[in-house]
């Protein structure tokens, strides 16, 4: 153990971190005043508990509010029908950086993952079907039932993919660089300038120099046409055209759809890089690790306790501090929010806190969202058409049941004309839906030989569902629309259905936070990565407001569970001077 002001700090191996600092220094309390902490963290999501194990492990003494009774914000895990839990907004797990999983010892604080060996199930209308997964020769098989040109390229593809994905990881781990204030400081500026440089020197090795025109295009092409050059199979395109618009408000044939395809092969879990996992326990499990992790280290965590406004003093323009909605005031010399960049800056700081122009950037932000997510307690597993269950025991997983199982899109043509539907005001007529069947893998989750099941379905516009009138009855009819869909794949999943939780994008704001219903805080696309994310004017985590940090999906680099943005925003903040 070593002195750090008046506060002990744990030598401890984080990459990145000045383990003794002097901001850490000038945090660090010894007040015995239970309001008065060294951090503040609004939110209490998977980033925001992020944040806070890392400073609290580095001797600062934070503070996390969370406005709901459970903590985890997307990442939790709840109860929809008497003893069925369900992942209940985000629902697998494969981007959590694996430093922050070691940094943190989160197996010691329980998380434990199922690999899924199955990544996809695709049946088809005319009894067919598409099985993918973690072994290349039975890919292959699977493939050129379809198409022996697609089954031979499909490695390749992947391979492609990956070599991008690596060079992708080189900019996930640091904030981008403020170009502004490198290129006024002239050559005071030059240690921040290659530090600035430094993750593209890296990217541009991982990925080779020769392909950055590649990689160039593949940032800004629609997806369509990518895997038009690779495939022609509609099945096989179908499949990996849904990975690029999950979550997203485009189709395959938007421009830059292609970008979100890397968010798939950029993870892994256990050791096997590009799978994905089932928590056990529910993404909630997650959560509650990484809350461990932070309580451990000193970290203090409140639920029930939603802010109200983050305080800036008006002398010297910087956070000091929140109020709760109940007038509790709280007082920190740093604040950092894992909200929405709308709901931190329009709703949570006061009007004259913020430059004009910075409004206008905040209000320009797009979160537009066609996302519903429908979870269901199931009294049987579904049996579908084209791959019945076992007759012999048919409340027995099979290896389809654990992967991500596509409906609705057989081929590009129906996903282009389901964005179609959803952009001219209501939802699609044939809906894309990724269903997942957690129970599959994790038993925890629901009484013995029963399953829950979570459906993430696009496209439903926001306002088809923000009528006062007319909201909930059209709420219950698109969940009969989805329903039936999935019926037709695999009959009696209507019958076997105890209780269904239905979020529309309205839904996914209310509960959750999530401004427009968008799972990301801000749409990933180029005009909102990483300089531009989420504004040009605090794309590095700090904000106009001195001592006012993002720590949120809304910051680079974006959505999903990554704890990136926590991570990245509390290194920050342990490095940054006053």
């Amino acid at each position: 153990m070593e002195m750090c002001g008046w506060r002990q700090v744990r030598r401890i191996p984080l990459r990145n971190i000045f383990l003794c600092p002097p901001f850490a220094r000038s945090l660090a309390t010894t007040s015995p005043n239970p309001n008065t902490y060294d951090a503040i963290i609004v939110g209490g999501g998977h980033n925001g508990l992020v944040s806070a194990a890392y400073l609290a492990k580095n001797g600062l003494r934070p503070l996390v509010l969370e406005r709901r009774p459970v903590i985890g914000g997307a990442a939790v895990t709840e109860e929809i029908y008497p003893g069925y839990r369900v992942s209940r907004a985000s629902y697998l797990l494969s981007l959590l950086r694996p430093h922050i999983i070691s940094d943190l010892d989160l197996h010691r604080h329980g998380l434990k993952i199922h690999t899924r060996h199955t990544s996809s199930f695709t049946p088809l209308r005319d009894g067919r079907y598409l099985l993918l997964g973690m072994n290349s020769e039975e890919n292959k098989l699977e493939i050129s039932k379809f198409s022996t040109k697609d089954a031979e390229a499909y490695d390749a593809y992947e391979k492609w993919l990956e070599t991008f994905a690596k060079g992708i990881e080189a900019l996930l781990d640091a904030p981008p660089a403020d170009l502004k204030e490198i290129m006024q400081g002239g050559a005071s500026s030059l240690p921040k300038a290659w530090k600035a440089a430094k993750p593209f020197y890296e990217m541009s090795r991982a990925m080779g120099i020769k392909n950055l025109p590649e990689f160039y295009e593949l940032l800004t092409a629609p997806a369509s046409k990518l895997l038009g050059r690779w495939f022609e199979s509609e099945p096989l395109m179908s499949t990996l055209g849904t990975d690029a618009v999950i979550g997203a408000w485009m189709s395959p044939s938007t421009p830059g759809s292609s970008y979100v395809l890397l968010h798939h092969v950029m993870g892994g879990v256990n050791g096997i890089k590009g799978a994905w996992g089932v928590v056990e326990g529910g993404m909630g499990a997650v959560s509650e690790s990484i809350a461990r992790a932070a309580k451990e280290a000193g970290a203090d965590i409140r639920t029930s306790a939603p802010v109200e406004r983050i305080l800036v003093s008006e002398a010297e323009g910087k956070a000091v501090g929140v109020r709760l909605r109940n007038g509790e005031e709280i007082r920190a010399p740093i604040v950092l929010s894992n909200a929405t960049p709308k709901v931190t800056f329009l709703d949570l700081l006061p009007e004259n806190a913020l430059p004009h122009e910075f409004l206008n950037q905040v209000r320009s932000i797009s979160y537009a969202s066609g996302t519903t997510k429908i979870n269901v307690a199931l009294d049987a597993l579904p049996s579908f058409s084209c791959l019945p269950n076992d007759p012999s025991n048919p409340d027995r997983p099979l290896p389809h049941h654990q992967g991500t199982i596509h409906l609705g899109c057989e081929s590009i043509a129906d996903l282009d004309a389901a964005y179609k539907d959803a952009q001219a005001g209501y939802p699609s007529k044939l809906p894309l839906i990724e269903m997942t069947i957690p129970s599959a893998l994790d038993q925890t989750l629901t009484p013995e030989g029963k399953h829950v099941a979570t459906m993430f379905i696009q496209y439903a516009p926001y306002e088809w569902f923000a009528c006062p009138e007319k909201g909930e009855k059209r709420k219950k009819e698109f969940a009969k629309q989805v329903f039936q869909v999935v019926e037709a794949y695999a009959p009696g999943f209507t019958q076997s259905i105890l209780a269904a939780d239905v979020l529309t994008p309205p839904d996914l704001e209310r509960v959750f936070g999530v401004t427009g219903g968008n799972i990301f805080h801000g749409a990933l696309t180029l005009d909102q990565l990483y300089w531009a994310r989420p504004t040009v004017g605090a794309s590095g985590y700090k904000t106009p407001v001195k001592n006012l940090f993002l720590c949120g999906s809304g910051a680079h680099p974006g959505g999903g569970v990554t704890g990136s943005p926590g991570r990245n925003a509390a290194l920050l903040v342990l490095e940054s001077a006053v």
